[in-house]
Parts: C-alpha cells; sequence; structure tokens
C-alpha cells in the first residue's frame, strides 16, 4: 500500500459520541463527569457539559499548554499559558528525562514524513517493571500502548496491543538475536540480552510491532512502573473506577504500609492482602498503579488490565489538567525530577517541547480509549493469542490515518462506557 502524503489538508475530525468515550461511574455518570465534580462527588457544578460532551468552557478557552510525559498518553493540560518564553521553561523543566534511541529502523522513513510533525503522529509506549532487584537484560514489556494522533491534531487514540499475541519477532543483531516466533512481551526480552539493555530491548519490539501492524513511529517511551508511582505522588492522588474487584497479586498491606509482596514475606507484622473494591475514588499512586497492574482474578485478565491502564492514562491527564500544573513552576519542576526517575524517551531528535506545541489542540476528553480483539482473548489454531481481523483492520486504520473513519463505521471498537 502506497505511503500517504504526511501534508494533505486537514479533514474535519470524526465526532466521537462522548458517551461512549468515559468509563461508567453509575447511575449514568462518567468518570470524567466525577474527576471534574467538586471533591469527586459526581456533581456537575463547573465542569457541567452541554452539548456534545465538553463543557462550554473548554470550547471557548484553548487548552493548548500540554507536558507530554509519556509523548502524549500523559498529556498536561491547563488553560491561559502565554506562548511567550513556555519553550525555555519546558527544555530546563524536562532537562532530566533520560533520552535514547528506542525506534532503531522502526522509526518513520523520511517518505513517511520522518521527522515532521505537521502529519499523524504515532507513539509507541511500552510499561515494564525493572526493579533493582531486575538484571535490564531480564526484562519484558507487560504494556504495549501505540497513541495515535491524526494529522488533524485535535484527538489522540490509545490502543492497546495483547502482551501474549503471537508475533513474529525479527533477527537483531545488536543481541545476537536469530529470529523467530513469540508472544510479544517477550521480544523486549529478546531485544535486551547480550548486552542490547532497555533501548535494545524497545527497538526490537517497535520492529516486532512495525512488522505485526505496519505502523512506523514517531517517537517511543519505556514507563518503568516502580518509578512511575512518584509521577502520580507528584500529581497528590488521581480518580480511578474500579469496575471488578480484584485481589492484589503483587502487594500485600504489612501493619497498613503496602509492600510488594517479595518484601512483605520477609517482614514482621500483620499482613492483609491489598483488595481493590468496585467504585470510584481518589487513588494514590501505589494504589492506581497496583490496579492498574492486576490481570489475574479479572473476568477478561489482560484485556481488562488494558482498559484500567488506559483509565489510569486519562486520569493523569485529567489530573494535571484540573491542578494547573503548566502555570505551576514548582508543580512542573517536580513532576519533571519523577519523570526523569521513570522514562526514558525517544523523540527522533526532535525536542519535546515541538512535541508539546504540536499537540496543543488535544484536550484530556478528547483521548479516545480503543480495545482490541473486542475486549476478549482471540486464539488461533496453537492455543496462542492473535489480532482478529477487525483490530488488523484497526492497526491498518492507524498507518493510514483512516481511525476516525473506521470507529465511525466499527463502533464497537470504543471501550465501554459501563
Amino acid at each position: 500500500m502506497p505511503v500517504q502524503s504526511r501534508r494533505r489538508p486537514p479533514r474535519p475530525a470524526a465526532t466521537v459520541p462522548p458517551s461512549r468515550t468515559a468509563a461508567s461511574v453509575g447511575s449514568g455518570a462518567t468518570l470524567d463527569d466525577w474527576a471534574e465534580a467538586p471533591n469527586g462527588t459526581g456533581g456537575k457544578g463547573k465542569g457541567s457539559k452541554g452539548k456534545g460532551g465538553k463543557s462550554a468552557r473548554r470550547r471557548k478557552t484553548p487548552l493548548w499548554a500540554r507536558l507530554t510525559l509519556v509523548f502524549g498518553a500523559v498529556l498536561m493540560l491547563s488553560s491561559g499559558v502565554a506562548i511567550v518564553g513556555m519553550q525555555v521553561v519546558i527544555d530546563q523543566a524536562t532537562s532530566t528525562i533520560q533520552q535514547e534511541n528506542l525506534l532503531g529502523a522502526a522509526s518513520k522513513s523520511d517518505a513517511e514524513g520522518g521527522k515532521d510533525l505537521e502529519g499523524p503522529i504515532d507513539l509507541l509506549l511500552l510499561g515494564i517493571d525493572a526493579r533493582a532487584r531486575l538484571d535490564a537484560d531480564n526484562v519484558r514489556a507487560d504494556t504495549i500502548i501505540v497513541l495515535h494522533i491524526p494529522a488533524t491534531h485535535d484527538q489522540a487514540y490509545l490502543l492497546s496491543i495483547p502482551r501474549d499475541t503471537e508475533v513474529q519477532v525479527p533477527a537483531f543483531k545488536k543481541s545476537r538475536y536469530g529470529g523467530g516466533t513469540a508472544k510479544a512481551t517477550e521480544a523486549f526480552y529478546h531485544g535486551a540480552q547480550n548486552g542490547g539493555g532497555l533501548s535494545g530491548g524497545a527497538q526490537l519490539m517497535a520492529l516486532t510491532i512495525n512488522k505485526l501492524t505496519g505502523i512506523s513511529f514517531d517517537g517511543a517511551a519505556i514507563i518503568n512502573f516502580s518509578g512511575f508511582k512518584k509521577i502520580i505522588d507528584a500529581l497528590g492522588t488521581i480518580p480511578m473506577c474500579v469496575r471488578q474487584e480484584v485481589k492484589s497479586h503483587h502487594m500485600k498491606l504489612v501493619d497498613g504500609k503496602p509492600m510488594w509482596n517479595h518484601e512483605a514475606d520477609k517482614a514482621s507484622g500483620v499482613k492483609k492482602p491489598v483488595v481493590h473494591k468496585k467504585g470510584c475514588r481518589q487513588m494514590q499512586g501505589w494504589e492506581a498503579l497496583d490496579y492498574s497492574r492486576q490481570r489475574y482474578g479479572l473476568t477478561h485478565g489482560d484485556y481488562d488490565r488494558q482498559q484500567n491502564q488506559q483509565q489510569l492514562i486519562k486520569a493523569m491527564a485529567k489530573k494535571a489538567m484540573s491542578d494547573g500544573v503548566m502555570t505551576d513552576i514548582g508543580k512542573l519542576n517536580q513532576l519533571m525530577k519523577a519523570a526523569g526517575e521513570a522514562l526514558i524517551l525517544d523523540t527522533g531528535g526532535t525536542p519535546i517541547a515541538n512535541f508539546i506545541f504540536t499537540m496543543r489542540g488535544v484536550a484530556a476528553n478528547d483521548l479516545v480509549l480503543l480495545r482490541t480483539n473486542g475486549g476478549n482473548f482471540a486464539g488461533n489454531d496453537n492455543g496462542r493469542e492473535t489480532l482478529k481481523p477487525i483490530s488488523q483492520q484497526m492497526f491498518t486504520a492507524v498507518k493510514n490515518d483512516r481511525l476516525d473513519e473506521f470507529i465511525i463505521n466499527n463502533p464497537t471498537v470504543l471501550a465501554p462506557s459501563k
């Protein structure tokens, strides 16, 4: 299929019903309603929505100032900030974030737009659990998310790739891997071997996802979940809705203090399981991350976890907007210090500030959550997971920047509101 020009005239953005893109909070209320209400009570207040699902204030005032911690996944939004001087502030604030080549040969070619951010933007987000006790070459990517921003730059879409999807992993000279069939999560592991490190893991993962979907990328980020907690802590708490009660597979409470299982097993004191109860509430960093990482005990396993992780990203974006991060230099610096410990970024040589200004037309409510395989396990003849035809078509629509049209014709790919 020929590569489309990234400079074509902007087309009208698809109108996605807001009721389809927000998580339900009971009685017809949504996570968006609840997070915007005073004290998280679910009231309408100043955040009241008019026609089209967005407040009149949000339509009149451009929420342009955006700090992208994970290249747009964590959209830091605030209103009323002057452009003059902001690039200097952003450059200083983001200087602590480690940047490496995470894409290798999976970055967009010149024919696909190269470093040109005027067209559609595709970012690869990889979540790992690289605690100090694990070697860099013994890490897998448990979270694989594609963030797509169309050429109109007025919306953003999150698409998850199931970690156990059967993929063809290309040969990779850097880690001396000969190529083969594996689970998607294992591609990172194979790239990190023999000195490949985290950057090698990301490069091989990017090549694998490129081979699977045809998508090339403008940027990438590795998110260390252990460090990511500090970013949420810097925001204070974030609103999360638990749809299914689930017992933590990773943590316990020891005398009321949350601890990793391997630490809790060695500690003395009264030990209780961490149980995430149904309902909506403000969560501390450890609780929000622990909930978003659960898959055992959930009805649809990893698919429910994908939806919870997407909810986490959107909740962080909304909290950053409500707290006015970009108008508070102290908060901004605290946030960036935490980000420096949690993230490794690849901007393809483009300054982070350029990404931020490019995505100034995207608001938190424009972050659309999509689901793969209808949210259900899809096995092949080998008993391994695969992508259903509709999901393959969805990723092809991303590649061709026709995702808005695809969603209109296939509304079932939208994450359910209840």
